[in-house]
Formats: structure tokens, sequence, C-alpha cells
């Protein structure tokens, strides 16, 4: 059982470092800084898994930490998909 919670921690870390290569690989792109959703997604999935994490550790510290993250990427998804509902679509 202790393995599985190691590969869930590696894996949520693979996870949320990954938004950071979708962020460099989109500005790159773009020629100027871009965060896509893509990386808020990552950033929610990788923040979940290491809380999990954190709780099975019992890691206050770190159970902070992941918590407070959340609520900042959950509200970026919230206004990301604001934005989309109230724009004008491009055609």
């Amino acid at each position: 059982m202790n393995s599985f919670w190691i590969g869930l921690g590696f894996l949520a870390q693979l996870l949320f470092t990954g938004r950071f290569l979708v962020q460099w690989i989109a500005s790159e792109k773009a020629h100027r800084s871009v965060i896509p959703a893509t990386f808020w997604y990552l950033s929610i999935l990788g923040s979940a898994l290491l809380l999990l994490y954190a709780v099975y550790r019992t890691d206050p510290v770190f159970i902070l930490g992941q918590s407070f993250g959340m609520l900042v990427y959950v509200r970026n998804m919230y206004l990301i998909r604001h934005e989309r509902k109230t724009s004008p679509a491009c055609v």
C-alpha cells in the first residue's frame, strides 16, 4: 500500500510540473506570455492528487498549501469559463 501512495505522489508531482511545460510551449508559440486553460486543468489535477498524498502523509503544512492553491486554480478556471460565455463569438 505504501508503494501506491509513493507512486501517486510522483504522478501528482509530474502532472503539477507538466503545467510549466505547457505554459512555456504556449508562450513560445505566441511570442508572449500565455497561460492556457490546460495549465489550470493540470494545476487542479496535480494539486488534488498532491492534496490526497499530503492527507495520507498527515502533513498539515503541505495540506494547507495545496488547499489554498486549489482555490486559486478553480477560481481561474471559473473566470476563463465565464469570459468565454460572455465574450462575443469570433467568426
